[in-house]
């Protein structure tokens, strides 16, 4: 396991629970392997989905991705990774 140097934000998180400031949740075994099993979810494989898209709006598409030079696909993730957080 690598060790990592605590920012000083996490620096003073530290100080505080040892100084009694910040106590533990009840049932923290519980809630950390729910916020475990949330953070797993969250950053687990990406899924996979197929679109229909006219040719015109397939072109397009890519040309605004080499206008901004990155991949289709990922412009095409980052649109609708906003738009469905708009929501």
């Amino acid at each position: 396991m690598k060790y990592f140097e605590p920012d000083q934000e996490e620096k003073e998180i530290i100080k505080a629970f040892k100084e009694g400031k910040m106590v533990r949740v009840k049932n923290f075994k519980k809630v950390k392997l729910e916020l475990e099993e949330a953070a797993k979810n969250t950053l687990s494989k990406i899924k996979n989905i197929n679109l229909r898209l006219t040719a015109k709006t397939y072109f397009r598409l890519k040309t605004k991705a080499i206008e901004e030079g990155i991949p289709y696909q990922t412009l095409a993730s980052s649109v609708l990774h906003k738009y469905a957080n708009e929501i």
